[in-house]
């Protein structure tokens, strides 16, 4: 999903509107950034197992596929590995400050396996903005305007200065954000069981069930009616997006309104979960049609 989102960023938004970096660096940034997703997986893994044996237990594969040695191995070799890359490839972009991103990238994803995750709604949001981080890494390094930047600080101002590129961009992100969001609270209502018995602190084992579920349903309703007012500001007119956006995302999204109104078991909002991650997968596809 991270490759997907990554490719269709720079290959279906970013050059319809503009010229961008060369392959190359693109390669080299992509690589880096699924080393660094796939190390973040893995330390997440090993410091989840016990949970995992409570709440998933047929897919605990630390200690049963992979010993916990040779996890933390894996994981510093794929990390470091990435943060090279991430170096380099903000180096060859000539914006060594770019860096940070890795950098930042990776201290956060350690932090959150190890402690942030058991913070009710803080581990949530940290997960949706890594998400989100994805296509605003590809934006950064892809948009011309921010190989002039001479500092962080500059290029990210420089974000908002390219209108056509930048509308399109901060939609997606908007939903990728949003939607991960939502995923990660229904996440912790599903693995509720074991998080309870590690004594975590997620928003379900806080405020209970039906509360979380309202929270969800309020970011979903944002959510809903911020795809409705693109469809009729920005998309009515376009009927190839306007129909793909009305079966595979809209129709999609008011079933799992209706799913997670009427869940009450775990079975329940697995299925929710799952869901969600199709109508994020054909979010993401969409951005295919931006070719057209």
């Amino acid at each position: 999903m991270v490759l997907l989102t990554m490719v269709l960023t720079k290959y279906a938004i970013i050059n319809s509107f503009t010229s961008a970096a060369s392959y190359i660096q693109f390669i080299v940034l992509a690589i880096s950034t699924l080393f660094i997703t796939a190390g973040g997986y893995i330390i997440n893994d090993v410091f989840d197992v016990a949970a995992d044996k409570i709440n998933k237990p047929t897919k605990v594969f630390i200690e049963t596929a992979i010993s916990k040695k040779n996890a933390l191995l894996f994981y510093i070799i794929l990390t470091v590995l990435g943060l090279i890359l991430g170096v380099y490839a903000a180096y060859a972009n000539g914006n060594i400050i770019y860096s940070l991103f890795f950098i930042g990238t990776s201290t956060l994803l350690y932090w959150y396996s190890k402690s942030l995750k058991r913070i009710a709604i803080i581990g949530n949001i940290i997960t949706a903005f890594l998400v989100a981080l994805t296509i605003f890494i590809v934006y950064i390094f892809n948009i011309d305007n921010t190989k002039t930047a001479s500092n962080l600080l500059e290029a990210i101002a420089n974000f908002f200065t390219s209108i056509s590129t930048t509308s399109v961009v901060f939609v997606y992100i908007i939903f990728a954000f949003f939607m991960t969001l939502i995923r990660e609270i229904i996440k912790d209502i599903e693995d509720m069981k074991g998080d309870y018995v590690l004594k975590m602190r997620t928003l379900p084992i806080l405020i209970g069930i039906r509360r979380t579920k309202n929270v969800v349903l309020f970011i979903s309703s944002f959510v809903f009616l911020f795809l409705l007012l693109l469809l009729k500001e920005e998309l009515l007119h376009i009927k190839l997006l306007l129909w793909y956006t009305v079966l595979f995302i809209i129709l999609p999204f008011v079933w799992f309104l209706y799913a997670l109104f009427t869940s009450k078991t775990t079975k329940d909002f697995h299925l929710i979960s799952k869901v969600i991650k199709v109508i994020i997968f054909f979010g993401i596809l969409s951005m295919a049609l931006i070719k057209f």
